[in-house]
């Protein structure tokens, strides 16, 4: 591969210097937009009632995290479960504010595979409704492998999303079963709020989490968990445990 140099925002150049090293994001986000009980079997299985809007949280952009490189399970402030949930990630091309839904897909530069990781106990015991305590450790939002543009994926709302963990199919859906679609979120999301070129939007996640399965299953370390969305690939990372004052 060669390296490139500027910007997804304000152009590309291929320097045709050849280099080595692993996969990264393919974004650098500027901030990182996630939507709650946005499929409406994610909401029954929850036993939440379906929202009247798009329910809003965020992820610091710290919490990103390269294709293949380990979600680390907290110790420092500790979680014993961290869960799993594939989404698909919008990514903005360009800042803008007040998208009318019939415009907001113009304004996407394209669409990548995301794991919105939550650790349960801090979102749902931790007091007060720790959403973004729990969602928003360091490693809990691997993107990638790729971006793909919107010409190659015109409906973002017919694809196939999956998640396995240790090769086990663990959620297996469509993101037409969203509650909120795609250009329903950008319009809510950019209502007298600028959305920067390079904002992150997690659309939610489809039934079969962790935490609501029976027995529950918690993420450990050893597993390798693979998010995968129908014409963008998979994103694969192994767990492991953090080290303490690391």
């Amino acid at each position: 591969m060669t390296f490139l140099k500027g910007s997804l925002f304000s152009g590309i150049k291929d320097t045709g210097i050849r280099v080595e090293g692993k996969r990264l994001t393919p974004v650098e986000p500027r901030a990182i937009l996630c939507v709650g009980l946005n499929y409406r079997k994610h909401a029954e299985e929850t036993k939440a009632a379906i929202p009247q809007h798009p329910v809003l949280f965020m992820k610091s952009p710290g919490a990103a995290q390269n294709p293949g490189d380990p979600i680390l399970l907290p110790r420092n402030l500790r979680s014993d479960k961290v869960d799993y949930e594939c989404e698909l990630a919008v990514v903005i091309g360009k800042t803008a504010k007040n998208i009318p839904r019939a415009q907001a897909l113009s304004f996407v530069a394209g669409y990548m595979c995301a794991n919105d990781v939550s650790a349960r106990d801090w979102q749902k015991e931790g007091g007060g409704g720790q959403w973004c305590r729990g969602k928003t450790f360091d490693t809990f939002c691997p993107l990638g492998p790729v971006l793909v543009t919107p010409d190659e994926i015109p409906n973002p709302n017919a694809l196939r999303i999956a998640t396995r963990v240790n090769h086990e199919t663990l959620q297996d859906w469509n993101t037409g079963d969203m509650i909120f679609d795609v250009p329903t979120l950008i319009e809510f999301l950019s209502a007298s709020t600028t959305l920067l070129a390079g904002t992150v939007i997690l659309t939610g996640t489809p039934h079969g989490v962790g935490m609501a399965r029976d027995p529950q299953r918690w993420l450990h370390p050893g597993d390798v968990v693979e998010v995968e969305i129908e014409k963008i690939g998979v994103l694969q990372n192994p767990v492991a445990e953090e080290t303490t004052g690391s």
